[in-house]
């Protein structure tokens, strides 16, 4: 495994992590903590010592998963989880430091920690990144020892690029791939310039870009990616990274021929991502052992060469860019 400084936090973190949406069981098939407990534990074992987990995941149980875990190792691992999705209605209105504030301290019970070594505001409304107010009760939180940093997980560039104007926020989650790729425009250069950790969530595009899915493929009726494909539940470009279904399947195709050696094509997707040195770490998730060893060789292989590049960016042009590139 290799580390990379993740931005101001200072934190040298793997560059594989780990994200814990579906850890111990697959999108919709309920919670299993031992499963659970086994995939943390082997990501511990194989060097990953960031894991990202959030309140809303299984209504707190992969926050208390993480939690038991990481106090049972010896290792240095950090915890990043996410606050405000709790809200309903999930409105800008709603969003209030004092609720905000019970969050994080009912993550620190969950958890059982001390204090959170990062904090992210969790997709708020993009009106609360123009709110000051929310911003600075972290500081407050800080001062307290309840966290050490605060980030700031956006579904929109613009969210992001008024989310690092407060000096306090320290990371940006932020969906990347082959299939989005608009990230590594004017946000990249504006993160570097602040020395904003980038922290790269949906990097397998909800499972498209492993390569193993297809026309016949079904999803459980809890999954998201049966239920929001037209994003009626959340914002559509968490799911599939927002494109067609079927358009995702023939760019996978067109993958496929142009890394015709790797039949799983996750690591390769997952390398594509860390050619792109502003990317603090990438945080993968894995419901079975098999999905988190094969993301881990991602580390280890060479960075594809400039041409592998410019025919990736030749299939986002032709068949994903005009569905995905400017609304997000």
């Amino acid at each position: 495994m290799k580390y990379r400084r993740l931005g101001k936090t200072n934190l040298n973190v793997s560059e594989i992590s780990l994200g814990t949406w579906q850890v111990g069981g697959t999108w919709g098939s309920g919670f299993n903590d031992a499963a659970a407990e086994k995939i943390i534990n082997t990501a511990i074992d194989q060097g990953i010592n960031f894991i990202d987990t959030a309140d809303v995941y299984e209504a707190g149980l992969s926050e208390a998963a993480v939690g038991r875990v990481v106090r049972s190792r010896k290792e240095e691992v950090y915890v990043a989880t996410k606050c405000g999705r709790q809200i309903n209605p999930h409105t800008n209105e709603n969003y209030q430091p004092k609720v905000l504030r019970k969050y994080v301290e009912d993550s620190l019970k969950n958890t059982g920690l001390e204090c959170l070594d990062l904090i992210q505001l969790h997709c708020p409304p993009t009106e609360v990144f123009y709110r000051p107010e929310i911003f600075e009760l972290f500081d407050r939180l800080k001062d307290e020892g309840k966290i050490k940093n605060l980030g700031i997980s956006v579904e929109k560039i613009e969210e992001a690029l008024k989310g690092i104007e407060y000096e306090n926020v320290t990371t940006v989650q932020i969906i990347f791939n082959m299939f989005r790729q608009r990230p590594k425009e004017l946000f990249f250069e504006q993160a570097a310039k602040r020395d904003i950790g980038v922290i790269v969530r949906v990097p397998l595009a909800s499972g498209l870009l492993t390569g193993k899915f297809s026309a016949a493929s079904t999803f459980d009726a809890d999954d998201h990616r049966n239920f929001n494909r037209d994003g009626s539940h959340f914002d559509k470009g968490e799911t599939f990274s927002g494109i067609p279904y079927e358009i995702g399947l023939e760019a996978v195709e067109e993958l496929k021929a142009l890394f015709p050696d790797h039949t799983n094509l996750a690591p390769i997707a997952l390398r594509w991502i860390l050619d792109h040195p502003e990317v603090g770490c990438v945080i993968p998730g894995a419901s079975k052992m098999e999905h988190l060893l094969s993301n881990i060789t991602a580390s280890d292989l060479a960075p594809l060469i400039k041409e592998e590049h410019k025919k990736v960016d030749v299939i986002y042009d032709q068949l994903i860019r005009k569905h995905v590139h400017h609304s997000w």
